[in-house]
């Protein structure tokens, strides 16, 4: 399925008159609360003040109202994924990825059909693949201690110039994403960047992995290095920063240039838990809880009617993807057939 990212802050922000108000939760088939009561389901997250914000503001009020426990586990996997999709041996029923892994996983049969007469799918502001639910869209960027570093790196370009802006950096260890990074801070234009030249962008992160002292893997450790010092520059997301200038840390994001990217959850093939798993996830996609996620963390709502109850404030953290000269959409498509076999290719580059 072709998808067309087309949302930018303009657009995006100037569709509530049009849009309206999406129907909350309708038309599912009744299950009785005493038959998923005593129903408990694994939820596989990044952890982190998202994760924070799921089990306080999701898991509470969904097992409030239907009575179904959601255990929340950090460290979404798609190797470990699949190992308990091929062994019959389903224990996260509702995992958390972003694109390139969500289209993966499309690409290896892993994940089940969303039943649209659980979840309209005319409630989002974009069709997807018939086996993803959009959750929202989030924005990666260069984060920096602004107290340590008073002339910071504001563009990819400056985040590879060590020399003009020196300093340890902190890279993400997943070929999406980092692998457009590299290529937007080469010089190739965001308009024209699929197909990804991955050959330039290895040549790129060659130039740059001198200076890499850390490739981690945990998203919220984006936040960490910076705080503890152990790095000056993160490739890291505006939500998260947001949430860690709120706490006091000394952050700050450069909204300069951005990769922004859909994030998706899905429900592995063979879970034996699909019901309870769909409820929570219809729960989490009405327009109040989109909403309310983007109020509290900075990210910009899929579903429609969520985008006019944003608050000022939440405004402010949206980049403008409008200015495709600089900034970028990750393409889901492309990282379906590419992600597997790239990221093994990066994850060895990496021991290199």
């Amino acid at each position: 399925m072709k998808q067309h990212h087309s949302l930018s802050r303009r657009n995006f922000l100037g569709r509530g008159a049009s849009i309206g108000l999406a129907l909350a939760f309708s038309g599912a088939p009744f299950v009785s609360r005493k038959a998923l009561g005593a129903t408990t389901i694994s939820f596989v997250s990044f952890g982190g003040s998202y994760g924070d914000f799921a089990k306080e503001y999701w898991i509470k009020p969904f097992t409030a109202e239907t009575g179904i426990a959601v255990q929340y586990v950090s460290g979404p996997d798609l190797a470990k994924v699949k190992a308990q999709v091929d062994n019959k041996s389903v224990e996260w029923d509702v995992f958390d990825a972003v694109g390139a892994t969500a289209y993966a996983g499309i690409k290896d049969n892993l994940w089940e059909p969303i039943e649209s007469q659980v979840i309209d799918p005319d409630r989002f502001v974009q069709r997807v693949a018939d086996v993803l639910v959009p959750t929202f869209i989030y924005a990666g960027g260069i984060a920096y201690d602004p107290v340590r570093t008073k002339n910071p790196a504001i563009n990819f370009t400056d985040l590879w110039d060590a020399k003009k802006f020196p300093g340890p950096r902190g890279l993400r260890s997943r070929a999406s994403e980092t692998i457009e990074l590299a290529l937007l801070a080469d010089g190739v234009p965001a308009s024209k960047l699929y197909p990804l030249d991955i050959d330039r962008g290895f040549k790129a992160l060659d130039a740059i992995k001198p200076h890499v002292k850390k490739w981690f893997d945990q998203t919220a450790q984006g936040i960490t290095l910076i705080q503890t010092g152990e790095v000056d520059y993160t490739y890291t997301y505006a939500n998260r920063v947001k949430a860690a200038k709120d706490s006091g840390v000394s952050i700050d994001f450069s909204l300069a240039q951005c990769i922004s990217a859909m994030n998706y959850y899905a429900i592995p093939r063979g879970c034996p838990r699909k019901e309870a798993a769909m409820r929570f996830l219809e729960f989490i996609t009405r327009p109040e809880q989109q909403a309310l996620m983007a109020n509290k963390l900075y990210v910009i709502p899929v579903t429609k009617g969520a985008e006019t109850r944003l608050s000022e404030e939440a405004r402010r953290w949206i980049p403008d993807t409008s200015n495709n000269s600089k900034n970028v959409f990750v393409s889901d498509e492309y990282w379906r057939d590419h992600f597997v076999a790239v990221d093994k290719r990066f994850k060895e580059w990496i021991l290199t």
